[in-house]
C-alpha cells in the first residue's frame, strides 16, 4: 500500500467514474484499475462494485474511505505547513514569552516585524514562566521564546535580548514608602513577598540576596508578577521585582535600589535545529537586530 494508491482510491470514490478519476489524477485508466486491484488484494476485501456504467464503494469501501480521506487531508495539510515554513515570506511562528515581556517587548517585536513587509507571516502566542517557556521549546510546542536562562540545555541557543531593571515595591502606607531610593540592607527588617521556585527570576534573586549577605523573612512565595504586586498592595510585605509598566496600576510605591546588582538578562531562546527553517531564522535575526 502506497500513498499514490490511496490518492487514486479517494479520487475514484469521489468521482465514481474510472475515466474521470484517471483524468483528475493525471494518469491512465489502466493505472487506476491496476492500483485498485493491488489495493484490494492487500486489504483483503472488495472496495468497489459496478453500478451501470459507473462504480461505487462497497460497504467495506465506505468504511475504508472514512479513514483514508481524512488521513490524506491531514498529510496534505502537513505538507502545506512544511512548505509554508520553508518559505521565508509566509507561515506561522509559535512565539512564547515570559509574562513581563507581554506588556511591551513581545508585542512590539511582532508588530514591527509585520510592518516590515512580513504581514503574511502569522503568530501563535504562548505565555508562561521561564521554565515553562524552555520546556515548550524542548517539546517543539513553540518555535522561539523570550525567557530567563535557567539551565544549560545543549539543544538551545540563548542570545541576550534585553535587560530588566530591578526595583523595590512597598505598600503605599509602608514606613519605606517615603523613600525614593534605598539599599536593600535597609529593608531586611521587613517581611518579603518573594518569587517561588517555579519562577525564572528566583535563582537571580537568590544570588543577589546571597551576595549582599542578607537574611530575609519571606512571608509568602508567588510565581507571577501581578500576583506579587497584588499581595504587596494588600500589605502582605515588600518585594524586589522587575520594573514593569503595570506597577503603576497597583497601590504600591516603586523605589530605586542603590545596590550594585548583577545584570538581569532576558534572552531570546531557540532550538538550534529551528534556525534551519527560513521563516524562523528571519524572525530570529529581526529580534536580535531590534533588541534593546
Amino acid at each position: 500500500m502506497n500513498l499514490r494508491q490511496l490518492e487514486f482510491f479517494v479520487t475514484l470514490a469521489q468521482t465514481e467514474h474510472m475515466t474521470q478519476a484517471a483524468k483528475k489524477s493525471n494518469t491512465s485508466q489502466p493505472n487506476i484499475s491496476h492500483a485498485m486491484t493491488m489495493l484490494e488484494q492487500e486489504v483483503g476485501v472488495t472496495l468497489f462494485e459496478k453500478k451501470g456504467r459507473n462504480i461505487q464503494l462497497t460497504r467495506h469501501g465506505r468504511i475504508f474511505y472514512e479513514y483514508v480521506a481524512p488521513a490524506l487531508a491531514e498529510i496534505e495539510k502537513g505538507q502545506k505547513t512544511l512548505q509554508e515554513m520553508v518559505n521565508p515570506d509566509s507561515g506561522e511562528i509559535q512565539f512564547g514569552f515570559i509574562f513581563t515581556m507581554g506588556a511591551e517587548l513581545a508585542p512590539r517585536l511582532a508588530q514591527s516585524f509585520h510592518r516590515q513587509g512580513n504581514d503574511k507571516i502569522t503568530f501563535e502566542f504562548q505565555q508562561g514562566n521561564s521554565n515553562q517557556i524552555i520546556q515548550m521549546l524542548l517539546e517543539d510546542r513553540i518555535d522561539i521564546g523570550i525567557c530567563s536562562k535557567v539551565g544549560s540545555e545543549s539543544e538551545l541557543i540563548y542570545q541576550i535580548l534585553t535587560q530588566e531593571e530591578m526595583v523595590l515595591v512597598v505598600p503605599l502606607d509602608h514606613p519605606l514608602a517615603s523613600c525614593d531610593s534605598i539599599s536593600l540592607v535597609e529593608t531586611a527588617e521587613y517581611p518579603y513577598v518573594y518569587y517561588n521556585k517555579q519562577s525564572g527570576l528566583r535563582p537571580y534573586l537568590d544570588r543577589q540576596i546571597k551576595n549582599l549577605q542578607l537574611d530575609l523573612e519571606i512571608i509568602c512565595e508567588l510565581e507571577e508578577d501581578h500576583s506579587i504586586l497584588g499581595f504587596v498592595g494588600q500589605g502582605y510585605g515588600i518585594a524586589i521585582m522587575p520594573n514593569i509598566p503595570s506597577i503603576n496600576s497597583f497601590p504600591v510605591k516603586k523605589i530605586t535600589i542603590t545596590d550594585t546588582l548583577e545584570d538581569r538578562n532576558i534572552y531570546l531562546a531557540v532550538k538550534k535545529t529551528n534556525l534551519e527553517i527560513p521563516v524562523l531564522k528571519k524572525f530570529y535575526d529581526f529580534c536580535l537586530e531590534n533588541r534593546i
